[in-house]
């Protein structure tokens, strides 16, 4: 018998829907029957392509055993962190506050009331790795919730208060004047954690740090400091080289279970390959180096190819299990490899690293020790792999579309459409915007989080606003189409209406329903919070837009910060990103005429060749952005207008007389 998860959405919800625990999703049903009925509540938060979230779905939430202990002493509701971010990052806080540490599965002990006063990752059926057995758990909190209930509420009050006082302390924090100081004491805290065997930062398990590395590419950019990009291109060519990244399809992991890049966490998340393009897509503009530029073309094509949904959405990821068990869609062994490729399976096998004792549970990860030269030298060799891979059972794809990932993607494809001069991404930029507008925006102008097979649900975060808004921003760099501009616009001016707080945002509206408290994400994750984003958004309307309001209210957020950026530069990538900008000598340029028009080409490629993180470019005739008005060609030419921190130039016809004067 289904239990209440059947009529759900979610791809993960669905996955539960035929457990013997009575799963409710988060609901008012769910709290009522809690309150009724007298009985704390099991929270279970994860998402589809989580492996460690499967196993102990089947371990304990297929047992019938399991099952009814959950449904005698307890309310069970299951949900999906991608669908709802709010919920985990609240109850996520209150797990690593009650134990130090936090992942996914995430089992948290709420009261009715939703206070959390016991919580954990993955338990285990049996007692094991050092943590009680699921059941045990089970028992002692349905004893406890009997015999010390009042020590419990009061724990879960404790819980809240911190909770609050930490999403508030921003606001508590003494205000100063941004300095440059600031970024140099984060450069030297992230160069003495660096890995300088392997590149990155920490040791196993090992994540992609695409925030950072933005942050040292345009701390080089300033300081021409060599150390900055060593570490940058010496970590993306070690996970370029690695298992982490699929040498045959494209595309990244989500990150390396070791120190080496080498064994992966096999499932492929679309934040992860959106915010590594545009920082190997840096790389190459600033080194030339090819590999940078075919992790680019290669990661990209694979989102076309198996990421994008007919109407232009993109999926949100790829499993790493397939016919139940992790990786076994990407490994390989040398007989299968020869089968595949014949007489070329020789040379293939030493540079790929494939060996008769393999590198992964008797199989072969395929990692990369060869030249640039013989990676494309051997492109048919993979190709042919790939085709080869293709006939195994695929590993399952979560096909919802969430706004705020595809704000992501949407920035990569519309920026390497422009660098790389391919069309394809520009029309799929294209295409992906004008989906997320109509289908994700309501005739308000308000956004929804997701999209299930064309419906729409689940009303928009902070970070859907501001990552779509990121987005749209790069979009208008690409096509100088005044519609993206003014799309970027209004969605901040909402986030300003319904988001604000008295320093920073909050990530759900003034009229979201109301939890057990308002949360405010400050830290960058995995993906960069909607905080860091929003004012890194702001900084750019402000220039774009001569909008000092903006810039005055990103300033203000960022002076509350700066200690924490130099002390724990680990956790705040994109807000260092910010900094940079708003200390940054910009440049903006307004190129007015027509910008389709052939004879704007010249300008329009000048004024934006090579890695320029501090200069915008605005290009179009008429009143928006702010940059363009008041401005006209000159004697009919097209026209650029180059203005360096607040000093403008006299406009300019001549391209070369453009480029000299950026240089």
């Amino acid at each position: 018998m289904p239990n209440q998860l059947a009529k759900e959405s979610s791809r993960y919800l669905q996955q539960h829907a035929a457990n013997p625990v009575d799963w409710y999703p988060w609901s008012d049903a769910a709290f009522e029957k809690a309150r009724r009925e007298d009985k704390p509540i099991f929270l279970s938060i994860g998402y589809s392509a989580c492996h460690w979230c499967h196993v102990m779905a089947h371990e304990s939430f297929e047992d019938e055993a399991t099952a009814a202990l959950l449904n005698a002493h307890f309310v069970s509701i299951k949900v999906d962190r991608e669908e709802r971010p709010d919920l985990d990052r609240i109850y996520m806080s209150a797990v690593q506050a009650l134990t130090g540490q936090g992942g996914w599965p995430m089992s948290v002990f709420l009261t009715p009331e939703g206070a959390p006063f016991y919580g954990g990752t993955y338990f285990p059926k049996t007692a094991r790795y050092g943590m009680p057995a699921f059941t045990q758990v089970l028992h002692a909190i349905a004893e406890a919730w009997r015999e010390s209930r009042e020590q419990l509420l009061q724990g879960g009050q404790q819980v809240v208060a911190a909770l609050r006082e930490q999403a508030e302390s921003i606001a508590t924090a003494a205000a100063g004047a941004l300095s440059a100081t600031t970024l140099e004491q984060a450069y030297q805290a992230l160069h003495r954690s660096f890995d300088a065997t392997h590149g990155g930062w920490g040791n196993a398990p090992k994540f992609p740090q695409p925030m950072l590395l933005e942050f040292l590419l345009r701390y080089h950019h300033t300081t021409d400091d060599p150390e900055a990009l060593r570490m940058v291109t010496y970590t993306l060519e070690s996970m370029a080289r690695g298992g982490i990244y699929d040498q045959l399809d494209g595309g990244f992991h989500r990150y390396a279970v070791d120190a080496t890049w080498l064994t992966p966490h096999f499932e492929k998340m679309l934040y992860d390959n959106a915010l590594l393009v545009p920082v190997y897509l840096h790389a190459w503009q600033v080194t030339g180096e090819p590999l940078f530029r075919a992790i680019v073309e290669e990661t990209l094509d694979y989102v076309l190819r198996e990421m994008t949904a007919p109407e232009g959405g993109f999926y949100a990821t790829q499993d790493a299990d397939s016919e139940g068990e992790e990786g076994k869609f990407f490994v390989w062994t040398p007989d299968e490899v020869r089968a595949a490729l014949g007489g070329p399976a020789t040379r293939f096998l030493e540079i790929y690293g494939v060996t008769e004792s393999g590198n992964f549970e008797g199989h072969n990860i395929l990692t990369f020790g060869g030249t640039a030269e013989e990676r494309e030298a051997i492109t048919g060799a993979r190709r042919t792999l790939f085709e080869a891979r293709a006939q195994r059972v695929q590993p399952g794809r979560d096909e919802k579309v969430l706004t705020s990932w595809n704000g992501l993607m949407l920035r990569a494809m519309a920026e390497a459409a422009h660098v790389l001069e391919r069309d394809d991404y520009r029309q799929a930029a294209e295409h992906n915007a004008a989906f997320l507008l109509q289908a994700l925006c309501t005739a308000e102008g308000r956004l929804w989080h997701v999209s299930h097979n064309g419906t729409a649900q689940i009303a928009g975060f902070l970070e859907d606003y501001t990552h779509l808004a990121w987005g749209l921003l790069t979009l208008y760099q690409t096509t100088f189409d005044q519609q993206h501009y003014r799309a970027a616009r209004d969605l901040m001016e909402t986030v300003l209406e319904h988001f604000r707080a008295e320093i920073g945002f909050y990530d759900t509206a003034d009229d979201a329903p109301a939890l057990v408290l308002r949360p405010k994400e400050l830290q960058d994750n995995a993906v960069p919070s909607g905080n860091a984003v929003a004012i890194t958004v702001l900084l750019e309307l402000a220039r774009l837009g001569i909008a000092p309001h903006y810039h005055d209210l990103a300033c203000a957020t960022l002076s509350r910060m700066q200690k924490v950026l130099a002390h724990h530069p680990m956790g705040f990538g994109q807000w260092l990103i910010a900094l940079d900008s708003a200390l940054a000598t910009t440049t903006e340029i307004a190129i007015v005429g027509d910008p389709q028009a052939a004879n704007i080409q010249a300008l329009r490629s000048i004024a934006q060749t090579g890695y320029a993180p501090h200069r915008l470019t605005a290009v179009g005739l008429g009143q928006e952005p702010a940059l363009l008005a008041e401005r006209a060609p000159l004697q009919g030419s097209p026209t650029a207008y180059l203005c360096r921190k607040h000093v403008c130039y006299p406009p300019l016809t001549d391209p070369d007389a453009l480029k000299q004067l950026l240089q």
